[in-house]
């Protein structure tokens, strides 16, 4: 910042050395700047999609955070990292903001190979305690004096990693550890359960904090004897405090709790930064905010606003109006299925709406159960229900059931329960990049006895799979599918079968699954290629009568939208070779973890496109089995 700038002056972001400048501003211009900074977040993610209502409501946190500690020496830790845009544009990314969640851009979430000021890589809820701890703990034994900031939403205090971390916080040795929860009273969907009607308990007492500041305010006004006057009541105000605000679960855990606090007033959240600074041992910041603040559609329907498209600027509204979705038709589905049977329940993990279990939710509620962001719970929860004969049905986004991986094998697979997993977003997601992409619940659940798993390759076939997960299997059985519409481009004549081989008499055989199967049926189709396909339903286990099927072709490649090892392709692969197959055998799948990028970029990437298909079996291309 310029060194003339005074004070007075109305300054602008690209005018700053951020974050270091932000400690020379007024009050007055930070919150010019808060106005830029959420003119900044609307004007970009009406352009690129992404996380605006969480942002919008940290714009005036994540100044004061900045205001107060040193980043990148003192480290603040993002829980989820999805609100951490306004954090990106004060450590001097306002630049590159606008290419934020595009490929070769800026990521959506925290990520330090992008920036010192990103202490961790952080997409999935629940880890900031956890990651500061440690962090904490190892300047301890470095013999630093730096802070850790951790701030978590009321929704992440649902997952029990949370209450881990502060159980093992370290309260017995210095440290400089600060939580702020950022209490909007929302996660993805309106948070639940017993700790939001806690919250809403300790955010009543913001009237009792409110008349304890004014109280204050007035004495200290008092010439001469007003400030030791205030002090002398602080005993008084602390026996007070104590009888009519008891001791909270955070104070009982170990912490220092300071809050409630607007989060919206900088003033506040001043005073209580430097408050928390002081202690030197775990100080606890209950912050309260509004979702969406400062924009009039994403404070109404905040949720709808948490993750959004492209949208117009001036109504709200998004530039492409919602048809089906493979979320929407698994949800209608399971309701109708609910209606005409009892014991089918829905489990959610905040995911009601991006799930599609609205409609189950709004017309059987007394068999739907959102238990907040606690997927390991959600599959231990589900077991209970199996144990006594109700058919649960948990419906989880792919990359959120790597959570629960212990709980499928310990709490279902071993005792032979019967549940269904309806796996969301399976394969590339997009633009949220790593930490979503769908493509590990293939390995995952293969090395699970007893699992059955379905890949239906439009909505018919997705009706139908649900259907016999529901009935015809007996144990853990899985339907996954993949985010967005369906793009079908066979001819599905509404039949069941576990797979399904295309026989032209060719010596080239293509195989391949979900939305996948489409892309090999258009290189096949387009491109005029002499190949014959298998298109898998019931991909696993894998038929072995596939085996002497496939055996009589010359050359088969295995197109598969899942992470290469431990995949379909690699179990179908060993079989051929146990049984003695002498043709060429190669496979095309992810390999390592897949950046941000448009859906069919970075299947094009991978190879997974019909065209990057066609190019491949064209020019021979896969035959050593390196593919």
């Amino acid at each position: 910042m310029s060194e003339f700038i005074k004070n007075g002056d109305r300054i602008r972001l690209s005018e700053l050395n951020l974050p270091q400048d932000l400690k020379k501003l007024s009050l007055t211009q930070c919150r010019q700047l808060c106005g830029e900074l959420r003119n900044i977040l609307v004007d970009t993610i009406s352009s690129t999609g992404g996380h605006l209502a969480s942002n919008l409501g940290v714009v005036e946190l994540t100044m004061s955070i900045h205001r107060n500690f040193n980043s990148p020496e003192d480290k603040i830790v993002w829980d989820v990292g999805h609100q951490a845009y306004v954090h990106k544009l004060l450590t001097g990314r306002a630049d590159r903001f606008s290419t934020i969640r595009q490929e070769d851009g800026i990521s959506g979430f925290p990520k330090p190979s992008e920036s010192v000021h990103d202490a961790v890589i952080a997409g999935h809820s629940s880890t900031s305690i956890s990651t500061a701890c440690g962090i904490a703990e190892a300047m301890r034994l470095q013999g630093k004096d730096d802070y850790t900031v951790a701030v978590i939403g009321d929704g992440a205090m649902t997952g029990g990693m949370v209450y881990e971390a502060m159980n093992n916080c370290c309260f017995d040795k210095d440290s400089n550890l600060i939580v702020i929860l950022n209490d909007n009273n929302m996660s993805i969907s309106k948070s639940v359960g017993s700790l939001e009607k806690y919250l809403t308990s300790l955010r009543n007492s913001e009237e009792y904090l409110d008349t304890k500041r004014k109280v204050e305010q007035k004495l200290n006004k008092i010439p001469v004897v007003g400030s030791k006057a205030a002090k002398g009541m602080k005993y008084v105000k602390d026996a007070i405090k104590s009888t009519i605000l008891p001791r909270n679960l955070f104070e009982d855990i170990g912490f220092i709790y300071l809050g409630p606090i607007n989060g919206h007033s900088l003033n506040d959240l001043e005073q209580a930064m430097r408050m928390a600074k002081s202690y030197h041992r775990p100080v606890f910041v209950h912050v309260k905010t509004v979702k969406g603040k400062g924009y009039l559609p994403a404070e109404k329907n905040p949720g709808e606003y948490h993750g959004i498209s492209r949208f117009d600027v001036e109504s709200g509204n998004p530039e492409i109006s919602a048809g089906d979705s493979y979320s929407t038709v698994f949800g209608k589905e399971l309701l109708r299925l609910a209606e005409a049977d009892e014991r089918i329940c829905a489990i959610t993990a905040a995911m009601k709406y991006g799930t599609g279990l609205q409609y189950f939710g709004k017309k059987l509620p007394n068999r739907f159960y959102d238990v907040g962001i606690a997927e390991q719970h959600a599959v231990t929860f589900g077991g209970g229900l199996a144990a006594m004969g109700q058919i649960p049905v948990f419906a989880v986004y792919s990359t959120f059931l790597q959570r629960a991986y212990d709980q499928l094998i310990h709490d279902v697979a071993i005792g032979g329960l019967h549940l269904v997993l309806g796996i969301d977003r399976a394969g590339i997601v997009g633009e949220d990049g790593e930490t979503h992409q769908g493509l590990f619940d293939v390995p995952m659940l293969t090395s699970i006895p007893d699992t059955v798993i379905y890949a239906p390759s439009c909505y018919e076939e997705l009706r139908i799979c649900l259907k016999k997960a529901i009935y015809d299997d007996k144990h853990l059985a899985a339907v996954r599918y993949p985010r967005g519409a369906e793009d079908i481009s066979y001819d599905f004549d509404g039949s069941y079968s576990d797979y399904k081989l295309y026989d032209s008499g060719n010596d080239t055989l293509i195989v391949s699954y979900g939305r996948i199967f489409n892309e090999a049926y258009k290189a096949v189709d387009n491109y005029k290629l002499s190949c014959d396909m298998l298109r898998l339903t019931k991909i696993f286990p894998v038929a072995e009568e596939l085996i002497g099927r496939i055996s009589k072709y010359k050359r088969v490649i295995f197109f598969e939208e899942a992470i290469s090892q431990g995949s379909i392709s690699e179990k179908l692969g060993a079989m051929l070779m146990e049984s003695g197959f002498r043709g060429k055998y190669a496979r095309v799948a992810a390999k390592g973890f897949i950046k941000q990028a448009a859906v069919k970029s970075a299947l094009d990437k991978i190879g997974l496109s019909s065209e990057k298909m066609a190019q491949l079996i064209q020019n021979g291309g896969g035959d050593n089995g390196t593919s």
